[in-house]
């Protein structure tokens, strides 16, 4: 019998490694941006063309390569970050498996411009597919310069499994921003299509993550710092008011490596919990220090998955140093009852703060006729079967010495010519689907629409029903011509994160059709020239964020396209919230609107929108 096991060649090994470490183009620009900080690079620069589909080029000053290293950085399972096998329990560098280049090299053209401080030429290596084409020395600056062009030109089926543009370009700026937090001392920039999008200089933590996400960041930045023998944990988290309904900036880092762990991110969670809305995440920059024995890194290619020995113990650690940092700076609420307990003539001498109190804790007191200890009649006669207005008169006659007044309040129920108080009105028309008798709407809590009808009463839940109404027009209008526009008198212009930007400018066409006006406006801005005209607004900036983080929350949760999740997002947004007030004619226009949607029933949570109480069934509460 024949030998029919063989080793597989370099080349088919590498495009194999290649699935799991280079998954699109964000994957290669990780793992050359780590090579370059492990380089000892202070300054990095990161050129992208057409969502790093054409190019990827990251261009360094760190220590360079001689022209051996050069050669055996593409060879499977070559790497300078370990010798031994003890050193995989002590890794502090970010890269260490050796298979990075060389899966990039299988599916992608790379050119390498390198030259070692020291030396006075450089080397340059150009390879296609693991096949080397080119091997010469060559003049350029001290550090190293990889460009990957064509990524998967030689995978047809994973270039086609690739998103558009828009979409991998924001997987690429997720990882740039990672590399770039882990490391404020180094300057990094990032250049797409020969538009710059960062330029970051090297600087203390804060002042990176102001730089990524924008001036608005630096208000709501809590300092987090706690130290333990075990593990140590630097950073900042953001105050609860400015929580998101999306996961999106949240980052750990264990020993400057970022890392994913539903676990710490709990952690977390529940240091902020009562400050914040259960759906809401909070921000966080969070750095973990520890000892690298005691965690394992080596359980993925992607290196973003780390086990550690002792979870129980940094989760503990985390939420007890995010819930001491928010005690620190004042985030958490403090108890006040309108009382100083310390201090009493504080609020005694504020006469508004006075008169609060008292609202508080004043209760009305009702007196009740006083009946005599020694003169039992009254009940003794309720056992021998006296009628009950004989025993009041008596009540009444016996504690006639009390100064207390005595209200008696008249029902309609003791009145012999009422037969029944609920009796349905028989010239009503009964209801039907879709058909409602006009008659008395008002509303309960602010909260829920009562409505009359011929058959009993109609609660409506009105901002589920408003929802429900708002989803279904702006499907209608993306799906037809559109909507109309209300232009603002004053345009806005509103400066957001490059993922969010990038985000508005792929979803350009939706916005405009359902009455959104804006245009280009700078670096990560925009001009909000018109909004919708049926919604009912004071800030068109908030409005339009709060639209873009409500579709990022969706795109998470729900299996949704682009036009069904923008619908149910501006619905959600613009929608008539709990707590407001509505006129008669406001709620008659809301319920005939429901009722005209072709799924009035349910909101767009699954909640029902509405509940129908039947005279029968009101009657089944006073009937025994």
């Amino acid at each position: 019998m024949s030998d029919i096991i063989q080793l597989l060649p370099d080349a088919i090994a590498n495009q194999i490694a290649a699935g799991e470490v280079v998954q699109r183009p964000s994957s290669a620009l990780k793992e050359l941006l780590e090579n370059a900080v492990d380089a000892g690079a202070t300054d990095i620069q990161v050129l992208v063309k057409e969502a790093g589909k054409m190019l990827i080029q990251v261009i360094d000053n760190g220590k360079g390569m001689s022209i051996t290293d050069a050669r055996m950085c593409f060879e499977r399972h070559a790497t300078s970050k370990i010798r031994r096998s003890e050193d995989l329990f002590a890794i502090r560098t970010f890269g260490f498996r050796g298979e990075a280049m060389a899966s990039i090299a299988a599916v992608a053209q790379v050119e390498l411009k390198t030259r070692a401080k020291g030396e006075e030429l450089g080397t340059l290596i150009c390879i296609e597919g693991s096949e080397v084409k080119k091997q010469e020395p060559v003049v350029c600056p001290e550090g190293t310069s990889i460009a990957v062009k064509n990524l998967f030109f030689n995978v047809p089926a994973r270039r086609n499994f690739l998103k558009s543009n828009p979409v991998e370009m924001k997987h690429i700026v997720d990882e740039f921003q990672r590399v770039a937090l882990a490391n404020p001392e180094v300057n990094f920039s990032l250049v797409h299509n020969d538009m710059e999008l960062f330029k970051l200089s090297a600087g203390k933590l804060s002042q990176r993550i102001v730089g990524i996400f924008g001036k608005n960041y630096q208000s709501q930045l809590v300092a987090c710092e706690e130290e333990t023998p075990h593990v140590t944990i630097k950073g900042y988290v953001g105050k609860p008011e400015n929580a998101k309904k999306s996961r999106g900036e949240q980052y750990f880092f264990v020993n400057n490596r970022y890392i994913k762990s539903n676990y710490l991110n709990h952690a977390v969670s529940n240091a902020f919990e009562g400050l914040m809305a259960p759906d809401q995440h909070p921000f966080y920059v969070l750095f973990l220090a520890i000892d690298p024995s005691h965690i394992d890194i080596n359980v993925h290619p992607t290196k973003t998955e780390i086990k550690f020995d002792d979870e129980r113990t940094i989760y503990s650690v985390v939420r007890a140093g995010v819930k001491q940092a928010l005690g620190a700076h004042n985030v958490v609420p403090t108890l006040d009852f309108s009382l100083d307990v310390n201090f009493t003539e504080n609020w005694k001498n504020d006469q508004t703060r006075k008169d609060e109190v008292s609202r508080e804790n004043s209760y009305k007191t009702y007196s009740s006729p006083t009946i005599k200890k020694q003169d039992t009649t009254g009940w003794e006669r309720l056992f021998e079967g006296e009628k009950s207005s004989d025993i009041r008169e008596t009540a009444i006659n016996e504690a006639g010495d009390d100064s207390s007044e005595l209200l008696t309040f008249s029902s309609r129920a003791n009145e012999e010519e009422v037969e029944s108080a609920i009796a349905p009105d028989p010239v009503k028309p009964v209801f039907h689907e879709g058909e409602r008798n006009a008659g008395a709407t008002f509303q309960v809590e602010l909260n829920y629409i009562v409505a009359q009808l011929g058959t009993g009463l109609l609660l409506i839940d009105q901002q589920a029903s408003h929802e429900r109404i708002l989803y279904e027009r702006y499907i209608k209008q993306l799906k037809n011509t559109g909507g109309a526009s209300q232009q603002c008198l004053f345009p806005q212009s509103l400066s957001l994160s490059l993922a969010d930007y990038t985000l508005a400018m792929d979803l350009h066409e939706e916005l405009n059709s359902l009455g959104f006006v804006i245009e280009e406006f700078g670096k990560n801005t925009l001009l909000i020239k018109g909004v919708p005209a049926d919604v009912q607004i004071n800030n068109e900036k908030a409005l339009f964020e709060g639209l873009l983080e409500q579709f990022k929350h969706f795109k998470s949760e729900l299996s949704l396209d682009n036009k069904e999740n923008l619908a149910r997002s501006l619905a959600k947004k613009s929608s008539i919230k709990k707590g407001i007030k509505l006129k008669s004619q406001e709620m008659e226009t809301l319920v005939g609107q429901l009722f005209a949607c072709q799924n009035p029933n349910y909101g767009l949570s699954g909640n029902k929108t509405f509940v129908k109480l039947d005279l029968s069934k009101i009657r089944s509460f006073f009937e025994k």
